[in-house]
């Protein structure tokens, strides 16, 4: 069994970002009306389920650098910041979607790259768990994490 350990501050990052992307893309007020307000509901309580996952894994985590992944209550949380992270970014995907049918390009353009930059932060974290990614990167980690305001 190959034990995986992974850095505190970028699983922090990871889920960080998810939580940006959600502010970013629905502080687009015509993505917003374009996806209507049961949509933005669904979003942000996915969002809030990411910050309780991130929170959880933060307090677990107190003034730890690295932690293991195998480690059981490690494993949980991890699992639940990735869980809430992938949630997050299938229903923004969603939504920019149908925002696309009404929503000019030019404005949908800080969505679509936030959202880019969200699918590569999720693919480097699922590959960083050994998961094989079902999107490849949009760009590099770094630029991802810098499109969403997050410092690793």
């Amino acid at each position: 069994m190959t034990t995986v350990t992974l850095n505190v501050a970028k699983v922090k990052a990871y889920g960080t970002a998810g939580i940006n992307a959600v502010t970013t893309i629905l502080s687009i007020a015509a993505v917003s009306s374009a996806i209507g307000a049961p949509t933005v509901a669904v979003i942000e309580a996915a969002d809030v389920a990411l910050q309780s996952a991130l929170k959880a894994f933060s307090d677990g985590a107190g003034s730890k650098v690295m932690v293991s992944y195998d480690s059981t209550s490690f494993k949980s949380q991890i699992d639940s910041v990735l869980v809430d992270l992938q949630s997050v970014t299938s229903l923004l995907g969603i939504a920019v979607s149908q925002a696309a049918s009404t929503v000019p390009n030019s404005i949908l353009v800080n969505a679509n790259t936030a959202l880019s930059a969200l699918k590569t932060v999720l693919s480097v974290f699922e590959g960083v768990l050994g998961i094989v990614s079902v999107s490849a990167p949009h760009m590099t980690e770094e630029q991802a994490l810098r499109t969403l305001h997050v410092s690793p």
